[in-house]
């Protein structure tokens, strides 16, 4: 899967918004890839699972993992192809764990599945939190939809299915232009646990 057939799902599911948008990442753009839409369609979820499992088709993983909220969908049928358990991670009390009876054993290889990339603010706590579980688990990479030209390097294996030029403003930063339009914060961060 390449750069332009991720774009053309997210077309095809109406999932590219213009307006003014607080990303997850607080960060301000006139641009945001609302990817719960694409999620609702079977058929493009699948998709973009195969395309992740193709990047990492030499590697053996035991578990997905993914951070809550918005990457459920997607790593769950990353998992499902794969034929392996699905975990996800999520914030108790502004930090990232483990919940809901989900646990990791000893030396399994964990695959983790996130949807779209800004700061990778989600999956580097995903990836701290994985370095010191309670048993040694093996990180085999992480992979993405989508990346809002991030430049992050997790130090493990990563992949993106598609980097995309995305605009994006820092808070006290926000051009005049996109302050006349009303704020949207179409991310999950925030929401309460």
């Amino acid at each position: 899967m390449d750069k332009q057939e991720v774009l053309e799902i997210f077309k095809k599911a109406d999932a590219y918004l213009e307006g003014h948008f607080v990303l997850t990442s607080g960060y301000h753009s006139p641009q945001y890839f609302q990817k719960s839409k694409v999620f609702q369609y079977p058929e493009f979820n699948s998709a973009l699972a195969k395309g992740i499992i193709e990047k990492f088709k030499d590697k053996k993983i035991d578990v997905v993992l993914s951070p809550a909220v918005g990457a459920i969908v997607l790593g769950a049928e990353v998992a499902r192809q794969l034929g392996v358990r699905f975990i996800f991670a999520e914030r108790e009390n502004g930090i990232m764990s483990i919940r809901r009876g989900f646990e990791l054993h000893e030396n399994e290889n964990v695959l983790v599945v996130e949807d779209i990339i800004t700061t990778g603010g989600s999956v580097q706590e995903v990836i701290d939190m994985l370095k010191n579980y309670p048993v040694k688990v093996n990180i085999t990479g992480v992979g993405y939809v989508i990346d809002r030209q991030s430049g992050v390097d997790f130090g493990v294996e990563q992949h993106a299915l598609a980097t995309v030029e995305v605009i994006k403003f820092k808070p006290e930063e926000v051009p005049e232009w996109l302050e006349k339009i009303p704020i949207t914060k179409p991310g999950s961060r925030y929401l309460k646990s």
